[in-house]
């Protein structure tokens, strides 16, 4: 099933057999993309939304001088534009980190999952609700923490996010962010990000290796310095969901 992951650790348990199937079977075709390849610039006219079958998208905006904020960060399991579904034209830039393995999903065919699977209709608008959410924890780590504190949370959700799809084996982090990504999206320069990095690994909270690996040596220090509480991601703590509390129904005929 192509869709596999879609919401796992957070409602993928409160989906039918059915509903994941009219999902993944909404699919068109697969495609990969190379790394930092241009999947959408910003103002393009959309037709389909991406599911991220493998690899890592960024969401980033640009100065009039060409210099990037990173503003999302998307993973295995997850629409990097369903939104997009919506809003037709998305008001900011997508692109690959490294390899990516894409499932292209039409936006007709959404509108008629919409219309015949109203649960699913909820689970996919809550998945766009679970980007907002993450996208406000993002404006309090730029606007209430230090560079070290910023990058530490960064990693902390990334670690979160990772487990939900068991994609995290408790110490590396398999994507190849580089430390220009980190001040990126973090809000510092790359020399800031540097000399944090370096602060993070004499206190023995992470190692960084040349190619963008990072080796974490002590999470729970990691998640003192963030401030870190991942409840915004709505997995586990005191946000986190039974279900959509309504009952699954038959697909609409």
């Amino acid at each position: 099933m192509k869709t596999e992951l879609f919401l796992k650790g957070r409602l993928r348990h409160d989906l039918t057999d059915a509903e994941k199937g009219a999902l993944s079977d909404a699919v068109s075709q697969t495609l990969d993309l190379g790394p930092r390849k241009t999947l959408v610039t910003r103002g393009d006219r959309l037709e389909n939304s991406y599911y991220i079958i493998e690899g890592t998208m960024l969401r980033h905006l640009q100065d009039n001088k060409g210099n990037r904020q990173l503003v999302g960060l998307n993973i295995a399991g997850d629409f990097v534009d369903l939104h997009g579904f919506a809003m037709k034209r998305l008001d900011h830039h997508v692109e690959s980190l490294g390899p990516v393995k894409l499932a292209q999903v039409p936006h007709k065919r959404i509108a008629e999952l919409l219309d015949r699977w109203p649960h699913l209709a909820r689970a996919m608008w809550f998945s766009t609700l679970l980007d907002a959410a993450m996208h406000r924890e993002w404006i309090f780590r730029i606007g209430r923490l230090n560079a070290e504190g910023r990058i530490a949370h960064l990693i902390c959700e990334i670690i979160t996010r990772l487990r939900f799809v068991n994609l995290y084996d408790g110490q590396n982090l398999p994507m190849l962010l580089l430390q220009r990504d980190y001040a990126e999206a973090c809000g510092i320069t790359p020399v800031h990000a540097n000399r944090s990095f370096k602060n993070l690994r004499d206190r023995g909270i992470l190692e960084t290796h040349g190619d963008g690996r990072v080796t974490v040596l002590d999470e729970d220090g990691l998640r003192r310095l963030a401030q870190f509480d991942g409840s915004y991601l709505y997995g586990e703590g005191d946000l986190a969901l039974d279900g959509l509390y309504d009952a699954p129904v038959n697909a609409r005929r």
